[in-house]
């Protein structure tokens, strides 16, 4: 007795299958995910428009800071102005010069610390990593006063130096670090011992090299930290020798004709755009490092 293949039967089946309504977890998932990407549009475009504004008024004349027309004239005015209204070149200097002192001294102290940290062990080494990582759940505000008092003491008030001491030591960068080193495998420990190599050696030809992702990462972290910072060098320096950009910004909202807002969102991008610039260039080792760095 044989039995034959049925094909209309097996397309209508098909089709039934076809036809059967969505269920209702799957509706749920895709309304969520529309619902996802819509918000992630609207924050990003709450996020874009100071930026599309600041552009469109540094590019204009101020007669059209708050008129949006096509036919409004384009102009580099702006630009000139600002940077002849201020020793715009100073200031740069200054900033260039406070965030490479800053992130120097921090690499060096946090590569000591995190290494000490990974790959020794020592009485007490538990009870003192979390002591660093309490200065994670303190706020520089709190410390102004007490970092002024030793400052001052110290005599170095409005001087480069004084405005980046109280920064060198990262709670931050000794974590990051630290977390990059342990990935290491101690293999590569002791095959450089064979070698000879001490532990200078093992630390500079062998931790340094594999964790450089993350030491990119830090460094954009740490140079777009303190070239933004404005309070504490505002309270320390009272020169035009040593302020950095964002003290010098205020000499534009400092006027006693009134804001002029496409001289100082000229002035905003002239300030912004090195770290812009440099974002731009290491992104996707920005990205990559803190993927590597084991922060979960």
């Amino acid at each position: 007795m044989t039995t034959s293949a049925n094909p209309s039967g097996a397309s209508q089946t098909s089709a039934q299958e076809t036809a059967r309504p969505t269920s209702p977890a799957f509706s749920a998932t895709g309304h969520a995910s529309r619902l996802d990407v819509a918000g992630a549009w609207l924050l990003g475009l709450l996020w874009l428009l100071p930026l599309l504004y600041a552009v469109w008024s540094a590019f204009h004349p101020s007669a059209y800071a708050t008129r949006f027309s096509l036919a409004a004239p384009l102009t580099l005015e702006n630009f000139v102005n600002a940077w002849q209204a201020a020793p715009f070149g100073r200031y740069l200097v200054n900033t260039f010069v406070l965030v490479t002192v800053i992130l120097a001294a921090q690499l060096v102290l946090a590569t000591l610390a995190a290494y000490a940290f990974a790959r020794f062990t020592f009485r007490g080494s538990e009870v003192a990593f979390m002591i660093v990582l309490l200065q994670l759940m303190v706020m520089p505000d709190v410390l102004i006063v007490e970092n002024y008092r030793t400052i001052a003491w110290m005599g170095l008030r409005d001087t480069i130096l004084g405005i980046a001491l109280p920064y060198f030591a990262s709670a931050f960068g000794i974590f990051l670090l630290r977390q990059a080193f342990k990935t290491v495998p101690r293999e590569l420990d002791d095959a450089a011992r064979v070698e000879g190599a001490n532990a200078w050696q093992v630390l500079w030809r062998v931790y340094v090299p594999l964790a450089r992702p993350v030491y990119v990462a830090y460094a954009l972290v740490s140079i777009s930290h303190h070239w933004n910072n404005f309070l504490w060098p505002l309270i320390v320096t009272n020169s035009v020798q040593t302020r950095p950009l964002t003290v010098g910004l205020q000499v534009f909202a400092a006027t006693d004709q009134g804001i002029d807002w496409s001289l100082i969102t000229a002035a905003t991008l002239m300030t912004a755009a090195p770290l812009f610039v440099a974002f731009l260039l290491f992104q996707r080792q920005f990205v990559q490092s803190f993927m590597r760095a084991g922060i979960r």
